[in-house]
């Protein structure tokens, strides 16, 4: 059974920062592209950053560029997305996903698409709240 399993998450005041981790188990992470997507409340899901197979290539949404910064760790088969200057409207469930295009393209030149999605992880929280 394929699962992708997110952790991290949790209440930060602004200005603050929190690491998000994805593991999987049934699938081989390491040699998949991966996205982290988030869905605040009331608002479509959006997705907000990949990392290719390689970890040579990455993308963020102009929202969190310069903020946020995705990485992977090949032997731990986790991707990670350390997050700072945390903003109330970072709010929302952040989900990690495999991204089919991303891998099959070998980079990550483009904003993640629910549609290339191969398995999604189940969320997790994150509030940014004073």
């Amino acid at each position: 059974q394929v699962q992708l399993v997110e952790s991290g998450g949790g209440t930060v005041q602004p200005g603050g920062s929190l690491k998000l981790s994805c593991a999987a188990s049934g699938l081989r992470l390491d040699f998949l592209a991966v996205a982290w997507f988030r869905q605040a409340p009331g608002k479509e899901r959006e997705g907000i950053s990949c990392i290719s197979v390689s970890a040579d290539s990455t993308y963020y949404a102009d929202s969190v560029k310069g903020r946020f910064t995705i990485s992977r760790d090949k032997a731990k088969r986790t991707v990670y997305l350390q997050m700072t200057s945390l903003k109330p409207e970072d709010t929302a469930v952040y989900y990690c996903a495999t991204d089919r295009a991303a891998t099959m393209r070998g980079m990550c030149s483009e904003v993640p698409l629910g549609r290339s999605v191969g398995a999604w992880g189940q969320g997790t929280q994150v509030t940014v709240s004073s």
